[in-house]
């Protein structure tokens, strides 16, 4: 019973979503500093936070690996 209940744990963790801003707040990167990593404007960042406008798979790759997260855990 206890192993069940400890893999129902781990599921609900392995399903917990975290924004990109909460993310990116969580490694202390500004939007800035994302956007000159990456080598696009600030303001792709702030619409990628917003929702506006989806990243790419390859840039979602790219910020899980900056942000130290998931890509499963990234809500986008």
């Amino acid at each position: 019973m206890v192993v069940l209940k400890k893999r129902e744990e781990e599921k609900e963790l392995s399903d917990y979503k975290i924004s990109l801003a909460a993310a990116r707040v969580n490694v202390e990167m500004t939007q800035n500093d994302v956007a000159k990593k990456l080598g696009v404007s600030n303001k792709t960042v702030i619409n990628w936070e917003k929702g506006t406008v989806q990243p790419s798979l390859a840039t979602l790759n790219y910020l899980s690996e900056l942000y130290k997260i998931p890509i499963d855990n990234l809500q986008v």
